[in-house]
């Protein structure tokens, strides 16, 4: 039997699939998850190797999108629109590419279907830096992440993998892993498919994940795509900017 991804279910209603990004856990998109379970049923889940889900040393993307599927599965779920955010965003899109008939829409926050250069690597060796034996409050390691990491932000996102059980610190995220998967992450989809449903692809203004390079090729795997620009805001556009991340969503899933 598969093993299954952690998930969190809210409200009721058509199903509303959403995944996270590399280092994130589920409840970095409650802010998203809360407003559409007004009216939808909103299943996140935790990737492997991420959050509560379980760790394995295999991370490619045709794997992690089945992953998406057996909870699916598991939830009798037919049908979802899907949601994802950054690499979340290539495992929805793996997901669209390859079992279309699973998938009535799709959003993409923030990446394209194209290979990326190594850019996280300083990230994976400040991680793997902290000594955790040392860490008896958050602030030590974000002391020991800060000589790797300058940014405050994206240093507070990352240690919200950190752990703690009667004192002793650790990672919910599995960073060997991650680190010997860390080619396969920044791959694209290897496949010939094309998903011809409703897709969304929402860019943050200050953000260079999505380029108008990239244009040509979501148009070739993703026919029916259009495309929103949040002013204002960056990589991690729906926590920057929620108000119109989420009017971006909703006017994408009322319109016909």
């Amino acid at each position: 039997m598969a093993k299954l991804l952690n998930y969190q279910q809210l409200g009721t209603g058509k199903d509303i699939v959403i995944i996270h990004g590399l280092f994130g856990r589920l409840e970095n998109l409650n802010m998203v998850a809360k407003v559409l379970s007004e009216n939808y049923r909103v299943t996140s889940v935790d990737v492997r190797n991420h959050g509560d889900s379980f760790h394995d040393s295999v991370m490619d993307y045709p794997t992690m999108a089945q992953d998406v599927l057996n909870v699916m599965q598991h939830l009798d779920i037919e049908n979802a629109i899907v949601l994802g955010h950054s690499m979340g965003g290539k495992i929805a899109m793996q997901l669209a590419l390859t079992a279309p008939e699973k998938v009535t829409k799709l959003i993409i926050a923030d990446i394209a279907p194209v290979e990326y250069p190594a850019h996280h690597k300083e990230i994976i060796s400040g991680l793997k830096a902290i000594d955790l034996t040392a860490v008896k409050q958050r602030k030590d390691a974000d002391k020991q992440l800060s000589q790797y990491v300058d940014n405050v932000g994206v240093r507070q996102f990352l240690l919200g993998n950190l752990t703690s059980k009667e004192g002793v610190y650790s990672f919910k995220c599995n960073i060997d892993n991650i680190e010997k998967n860390y080619p396969n992450i920044m791959k694209t989809y290897q496949g010939s498919h094309t998903y011809n449903g409703p897709t969304l692809f929402i860019k943050g203004a200050n953000s260079d994940y999505i380029l108008p390079e990239h244009r040509d090729e979501i148009l070739r795997l993703f026919p029916a795509s259009k495309a929103r620009i949040i002013q204002g805001a960056g990589h991690w556009l729906h926590a920057e900017k929620t108000s119109a991340f989420n009017r971006s969503v909703e006017s994408f899933l009322n319109a016909n």
